[in-house]
């Protein structure tokens, strides 16, 4: 039987304020469709709400083949995210979670350990559920993005898999804060480092793979293709070195279109009657 990945946690749209279309997104979201396109047998677990942008981002997750069984839809709005392109890095604006955060109950809870692997992270909101989510789950991976280390500190001796940014303020190198994050439990980290590449530490080894070549249209997203290649190796058991280099690629490879998986998109909603406009809509020039 092939493994089995499930994705538990965000999905938004990423609104692109200036040029008024929004793309299916969500870190959570983003990997179980790179992953499944990479072959693995993935599966989303999120909420989404009953506007278009929902139906945008189901419509995406179905068209690419992920496991929808366990995706939810609520009154309300989907969470978004407002996004603008400067030399192609994507810069995060106003956003907001929506409808999207949700307690497991008994039952999800039962199913999660059905799955070889389990990956969310701190986008999701799940902290408070994550004791539980990893006493359940046979492999539970998380990413950390650049928070804190106080929020490393808490989070990753609960996670087996940890997947960090290397913060821009950070002193030390990228494998003295992967062995430091080691320190604290998990059995595998990953420290990426943008342009210079990502780091691997495990079982006191470490693994060193320079970033991919390629044109780089959006940013947005490449983060999440990274770990949906890297954790498709190790569910292949790939050597972890191999599986680390070829993530970059692959995270380099996605940089090439516009949106978190280039799926296409569709125009932002107006906001209804009384809602307060978004940031994208205060932002038009002035005549």
């Amino acid at each position: 039987m092939a493994p089995r990945l499930l994705c538990l946690g965000d999905n938004v749209v990423d609104r692109y304020v200036d040029t008024g279309v929004m793309y299916p997104g969500g870190n959570a979201l983003n990997v179980a469709v790179h992953a499944r396109r990479l072959g693995t047998d993935a599966a989303y677990l999120g909420v989404t709400g009953d506007d278009a942008a929902g139906d945008l981002v189901r419509s995406a997750l179905i068209s690419e083949r992920v496991d929808v069984a366990r995706v939810k839809t609520r009154p309300g709005m989907t969470a978004y995210a407002d996004v603008r392109l400067i030399e192609g890095n994507r810069v995060f604006g106003h956003g907001d979670p929506g409808v999207s955060r949700f307690v497991l109950g008994p039952d999800e809870l039962a199913d999660v350990g059905a799955f070889d692997l389990v990956h969310t992270g701190e986008c999701s909101g799940v902290e408070d559920q994550l004791p539980a989510i990893a006493q359940a789950a046979a492999r539970l991976s998380f990413d950390f993005s650049e928070r804190p280390w106080e929020y490393i500190a808490q989070f990753a001796p609960i996670a087996d898999i940890a997947i960090a940014s290397l913060p821009s303020g950070e002193h030390g190198t990228a494998v003295d804060y992967g062995l430091r994050i080691a320190a604290l439990g998990p059995r595998i980290v990953v420290v990426t480092g943008g342009p210079q590449g990502a780091w691997l530490i495990s079982d006191g080894q470490v693994a060193h793979a320079a970033a991919g070549t390629g044109p780089i249209v959006d940013t947005l997203g490449a983060g999440d293709a990274f770990i949906a290649r890297f954790l498709t190796g190790l569910l292949r058991e790939e050597p972890s070195a191999h599986a680390l280099a070829a993530a970059t690629a692959y995270a380099t490879d996605a940089c090439a279109t516009f949106g978190a998986f280039g799926h296409p998109g569709a125009p932002i909603e107006t906001p209804a009657p009384g809602v307060e406009h978004p940031a994208w809509a205060q932002q038009q020039p002035r005549n």
